[in-house]
């Protein structure tokens, strides 16, 4: 053994006895970590953190600036034209005058609720006719009714068309000379029938309920079927040709391939829908005299006091904003949709 040689095991065996193994090195090194870092602090690390970001201020500033400044300029031209104004029922009422109507229907709601309490406590039925706000929730139970009937028909009819051809041929004149059709054209038609069709006193779904939604039904299942038949009918061929080659069932295809497909031009049409059913809702209401916001707009046209202005712009304002808010609904079920269809 040479010289060279005794002197490499002799330096390996010093740094052998100075050297810990690496497990207690990395053990070591824990602990001091942990005895350095504050209980609080080491618990703060563990803990989850929540990245949500915020669009910085600056863009919430810019979104926000515009309609305020819209809906300002607005009322300030509202207060200032309304005295110039001069109707039947004397001037045009400004914010001020139509918020205290506004806030008169609330307290005609509130006495209204109290009576019909009080008449249910004494074993009664109440009996007093329905304020503004019954009138609103009977609208909105109506056009729901009303969309929901024309979304049943209206879907799988655009579902078929758009898969076939020749379906689609066979019922495009008849929706192209049914779509453009007035409400009120249908009304009369639609109140014959389901006033021959339902009998008997209390029935279980009042007349005008039924007449009512019916008509919200013919005027808008239109903008469904025919958003779902151009949706279905623009899916890619690529994805057709996979589903033959993998040879998909017909349903399987349908809940595989052309729904996801189809689902925002669906959404669309139900939303296109929506804004016609309520519209025409409104109409029906006034012409038939059916409960609901046209009929309370059309009682305070024939009241003729002096507050039945400020009231039927109440009604007025109040049908935009529910017409937008049923908009705005309806956008947020198009994205919760969109999302599960893409995971």
């Amino acid at each position: 053994m040479t010289a060279a040689t005794l002197a490499k095991d002799e330096l390996a065996a010093k740094s052998a006895e100075v050297e810990p193994p690496v497990g207690t090195v990395a053990v070591g090194a824990a602990v001091a970590g942990a005895a350095a870092v504050p209980a609080g602090e080491a618990a703060m690390r563990k803990r989850p953190k929540l990245r949500v970001k915020l669009p910085p201020g600056r863009e919430w500033f810019d979104a926000a600036w515009p309609p305020v400044v819209g809906v300002l300029a607005f009322l300030g031209l509202w207060t200032a034209l309304a005295p110039m104004v001069q109707t039947s029922l004397g001037a045009l009422p400004g914010p001020g005058d139509v918020w205290d109507a506004f806030k008169g229907l609330l307290v005609e709601y509130s006495a209204a609720r109290a009576d019909a309490a009080a008449a249910v406590a004494d074993g009664q039925r109440y009996s007093g006719p329905p304020t503004f706000v019954d009138q609103i929730f009977t609208s909105l139970k109506t056009v729901a009714m009303g969309v929901t009937l024309a979304s049943l028909v209206a879907i799988p009819l655009g579902l078929v068309a758009g898969m076939s051809k020749r379906f689609n041929a066979a019922i495009n004149p008849l929706v192209q000379v049914m779509r453009p059709i007035s409400p009120l054209a249908w009304l009369p038609i639609v109140t014959m029938v389901v006033s021959a069709s339902i009998s008997g006193d209390d029935p279980a779904l009042p007349k005008s309920f039924v007449i009512s939604a019916i008509v919200v039904m013919m005027c808008s299942l239109w903008p469904t079927l025919i958003n779902t038949a151009i949706g279905t009918a623009s899916i890619d061929k690529d994805l057709l040709n996979v589903g033959r080659v993998l040879r998909l069932t017909w349903r399987a295809k349908l809940t595989k391939l052309v729904l996801p497909s189809a689902l925002p031009y669906i959404f669309t049409g139900m939303r296109l829908s929506l804004g016609v059913g309520w519209m025409v809702l409104i109409a029906a209401e006034m012409l038939a005299q059916n409960p609901g916001l046209g009929k309370f707009v059309w009682d305070e046209f024939q009241n003729g006091s002096e507050k039945s202005l400020s009231r039927i712009m109440v009604a007025v304002i109040v049908i935009g904003l529910i017409g937008f808010g049923l908009d705005r609904v309806m956008l947020v079920l198009q994205k919760l949709a969109g999302r599960d269809a893409r995971s």
